[in-house]
């Protein structure tokens, strides 16, 4: 089975997946997304997902061409034809396409995207034997710096 990918309302086959190579998404990373999980075919936290999207779009003047509601039901849809329970669900707005350059004005079309697949977050035997790992020793982010939720 052909996992499908929902772009601008519309569900497609992931090889005929396509967005355009001057939406501004891709050529200056003009847009916001959302890391979510699904448990059990239910989605983790839904509603703040997509309220902190819509926040870190809103911090950007990036305007989602649809509702929140849409939007969570477009994610539990996309979910739901792939078939997934326990899955990894990625959701990006783009600003659209446009000409080279920086001018957010020049673009056209926002982009609503989402992905869901399987997850693998870590080989078998890592659950098995473990991990080493290394902590850093910063407690928090500068105050000076861009808040981490946009």
């Amino acid at each position: 089975m052909s996992f499908k990918v929902y772009i601008g309302g519309k569900l497609f086959d992931k090889a005929d997946a396509k967005i355009s190579v001057y939406d501004h998404g891709l050529l200056y990373g003009d847009g916001v997304f959302e890391g979510i999980r699904s448990y059990a075919g239910r989605v983790f936290r839904l509603a703040q997902h997509v309220d902190r999207l819509y926040d870190s779009a809103r911090s950007i003047h990036l305007e989602v061409p649809i509702s929140k509601a849409e939007l969570a039901r477009a994610i539990v849809d996309t979910l739901a034809v792939n078939e997934l329970k326990d899955a990894y669900i990625r959701v990006v707005v783009t600003r659209g396409a446009g000409g080279l350059g920086l001018d957010p004005r020049k673009t056209t079309d926002p982009q609503v995207i989402i992905i869901t697949d399987h997850i693998s977050l870590y080989p078998v035997e890592l659950y098995e034997h473990g991990l080493k790992i290394v902590t850093a020793g910063t407690l928090r982010n500068h105050p000076a710096a861009l808040n981490p939720r946009v």
